[in-house]
């Protein structure tokens, strides 16, 4: 009796654990796709011809080129696959941040039927190859 009440158990906390491993999974979507728009924002309201991409996460925070600072983020978000709040930064070719990434390497569930703007995240390996990058070429 006791061994099929730890069988019991044991497959409950690994079905609570995959359940877990999914809502982290779903926050990481949502987050990542914050943090992209945030950097889309700064780089599109860039004063004068030449945009630019933000040189740290914190510039998000508190945009210092105008008068009155401007805000995307109001605070910079853990990764939910890490719980920290350190990310993979991909930087531009002309400098500067043009997107995130997680710095799991643990093995996606959601391996398909994407948003069309991260199509690209299909059949990726690990959620460190999730990259939530601005592109103004891609810009949707």
């Amino acid at each position: 009796m006791l061994l099929i009440v730890g069988i019991m158990l044991g497959e409950a906390g690994a079905l609570w654990s995959e359940a877990r491993k999914h809502d982290r999974e779903q926050e990481l979507l949502k987050v990542g796709s914050k943090m992209r728009l945030a950097i889309g924002q700064y780089y599109k309201q860039t004063p004068g011809p030449i945009k630019q991409y933000p040189r740290s996460l914190a510039a998000l925070l508190k945009d210092d080129r105008f008068p009155i600072p401007k805000r995307y983020l109001r605070q910079i978000y853990s990764d939910p696959m890490t719980g920290q709040k350190n990310w993979g930064v991909l930087e531009s070719p002309s400098g500067g941040i043009m997107g995130i990434y997680s710095l799991s390497g643990g093995i996606p569930y959601k391996v398909a039927n994407f948003r069309p703007i991260y199509k690209l995240f299909e059949n990726k390996k690990s959620y460190g190859d999730w990259i939530f990058a601005y592109s103004p070429e891609l810009d949707i």
